[in-house]
């Protein structure tokens, strides 16, 4: 079965309140939008490690988030439009389906001259792509950042010693003199 996930808009802002329910793909079309993810930023100059296309979703998280920014918007817009096709609107998140639990849905209504849609603020779309790779790699990129981010930050305010300073050498049992 696949997973799925209710996210809950709590940041201030036109959408506060809403929610939405993130379904995983399959894992056919988990592992095909991958590839053409990887294609495209090979098309962009990326260097793709060896065995990243065989890794699918894994392999993007290898190749790293970055270098997404290299993409080019073309070839970037029909796997961001993809990727919203996991997400669905929860008008209440009380009323559930009775056969499986989880909440009611329609699709996402997208802003148009008459309206502006279900999704008002650019956060929220940061947001729910950020929630939609979460699920699909199977543990947070938002964890996996600011783990980084705290690693890298006590690396630079503690600074490995210098290889050059001579190590503390205390003498061994075995260069003690006998009793």
């Amino acid at each position: 079965m696949r997973k799925t996930k209710v996210v809950t808009i709590e940041a201030e802002g036109r959408d506060k309140g809403k929610s939405f329910l993130i379904t995983e793909k399959s894992a056919y079309d988990a592992e095909k939008w991958a590839i053409r993810a990887l294609l495209a930023l090979s098309r962009a100059g990326v260097e793709i490690p060896d065995g990243a296309l065989q890794a699918g979703a894994l392999g993007v998280l290898a190749v790293g988030l970055d270098a997404f920014r290299q993409m080019h918007f073309e070839d970037a817009e029909p796997l961001l439009e993809e990727m919203m096709a996991c997400i669905a609107f929860v008008p209440d998140p009380d009323m559930k389906d009775q056969m499986t639990g989880k909440p009611m849905t329609r699709a996402l209504l997208a802003p148009t001259a008459a309206n502006d849609g279900d999704i008002e603020e650019v956060g929220t779309i940061l947001r729910l792509r950020g929630e939609a790779l979460d699920l699909h790699l199977g543990f947070s990129l938002r964890d996996v950042v600011s783990n980084l981010q705290a690693m890298l930050t006590a690396r630079a305010s503690n600074p490995p010693s210098s290889p050059t300073s001579p190590p503390s050498v205390e003498p061994s049992s075995l260069d003690a003199e006998p009793a």
